[in-house]
């Protein structure tokens, strides 16, 4: 397990590197960022302890903090989505359940069960960090557009990213 934790950590310095230095620097019609880091948390074994989850989730979105000058929207959006990601598992189980060999990919666990796994994360992280950012109602369409836009353009980066890096 620790070797796996390890490499999973690993990609998720990776995946911020790769926000960091690429991903916020596009804005899709001027509106939308796609996000891919969430990625490293949706990725991380399904026996990682919780407090790891929550505490890796912190600091993967406080770093995204530090560089975007966002006070604390994607540390509370991370640690929302790393808090509903075990209910999000626990609803969303396979057919034969879980089993030890399993991964939270596309590879381990089938295309729709990635799709709905991460979508739902996604679309979570998603809507709270845009709702923390606009701190208001009355805005809620545009929001919601940019909650919607978002999430599937960054659930189009995970998907490519699955497809480019992982084994069937």
């Amino acid at each position: 397990m620790k070797e796996n934790l390890y490499t999973s950590v690993f990609r998720l310095v990776m995946l911020l590197l790769f926000q960091v230095f690429l991903l916020n620097f596009i804005k899709l019609y001027g509106v939308v960022t796609p996000y891919i880091y969430p990625l490293g948390i949706l990725l991380l074994p399904f026996e990682t302890p919780r407090w790891l989850l929550m505490v890796l989730a912190f600091f993967a979105g406080l770093t995204i903090d530090m560089f975007t000058d966002t006070p604390g929207f994607h540390a509370s959006a991370m640690v929302i989505m790393a808090f509903a990601r075990q209910y999000v598992v626990s609803v969303n189980r396979p057919v034969g359940d879980y089993e030890p060999s399993h991964k939270p990919t596309i590879g381990s666990l089938g295309f729709y069960w990635f799709i709905f796994y991460a979508g739902i994360l996604v679309a979570l992280h998603h809507f709270c960090f845009y709702f923390i950012e606009v701190y208001s109602f009355h805005y809620i369409p545009i929001t919601l557009l940019k909650v919607g836009a978002g999430s599937l353009a960054s659930l189009m980066l995970m998907l490519l990213h699955e497809f480019l890096f992982y084994k069937r």
